[in-house]
């Protein structure tokens, strides 16, 4: 019963706050990209704060980011993680579906803050257009975080690599960090959320320029680093 009572308290709050918080955006965004991508960061941080105070949902890192830019292909079990990652990594470039892209106001939003976007149907003016993107969120210096099982998954599941992963790999030719993390056991997809400390475990670099199968294969085990079998 407590855990539901926190999580509506924090739905309450924080959705109650993002409404006016996105309504707001476009007006940001008027004042440049700086501007935006700051008040983004702000939005994550209140999240993160609100998870903190309300659900009390603990960070714990292990391991290292990169020194520069770099891909980071995280585990995705929750909306959990793309708060904590677009808070960690100071604004980087964000994977994501065409669908969200496409939401009214927010979407608009997240292109001017600089997300890349993913067509999941895999056309090919949809794969150039991902790449123009990604290459041009790598030219301002900023790292790129993709999730590359492609959707959120509950502890347990290790679906494959969707292929724009290897794709977006080859384009950009930065090292990879893996990073696993385990935050579908406070924040589930559905039923209340719960306290607990989460681990992010940000892997050793990955080199640009390997075999497709080899890369695949490598980041596949280590984001799922935490589930049974599938440890290095």
């Amino acid at each position: 019963m407590a855990d539901r009572i926190r999580t509506l308290i924090f739905s309450i709050i924080f959705y109650g706050l993002s409404v006016p918080i996105v309504l707001a955006a476009p007006i940001i965004a008027l004042f440049g990209t700086q501007r935006i991508r700051r008040y983004s960061m702000a939005w994550a941080g209140l999240g993160l704060l609100l998870a903190h105070q309300i659900l009390g949902i603990r960070v714990a890192v292990a391991g290292q980011r990169a020194e520069g830019p770099a891909l980071y292909a995280v585990k995705h079990q929750a909306m959990y993680e793309t708060l904590a990652m677009a808070a960690m990594l100071d604004a980087p470039a964000i994977v994501m579906k065409q669908e969200l892209a496409r939401i009214p106001v927010w979407g608009w939003v997240a292109r001017q803050y600089g997300v890349i976007v993913i067509d999941r149907a895999g056309s090919a003016k949809a794969l150039r257009a991902m790449m123009k993107e990604a290459r041009a969120a790598v030219a301002e210096g900023r790292s790129v975080v993709i999730f590359p099982e492609g959707t959120r998954t509950p502890p347990g599941e290790t679906p494959p690599l969707r292929s724009g992963f290897a794709g977006l790999y080859r384009a950009i030719k930065l090292p990879v960090i893996p990073v696993a993390c385990e935050t579908g056991k406070v924040w589930p997809r559905q039923g209340p959320k719960r306290p607990g400390t989460v681990t992010f475990l940000y892997g050793d670099p990955l080199p640009p320029g390997l075999p497709r199968e080899e890369i695949e294969a490598a980041v596949h085990r280590r984001i799922n680093a935490f589930e049974p079998g599938f440890s290095d």
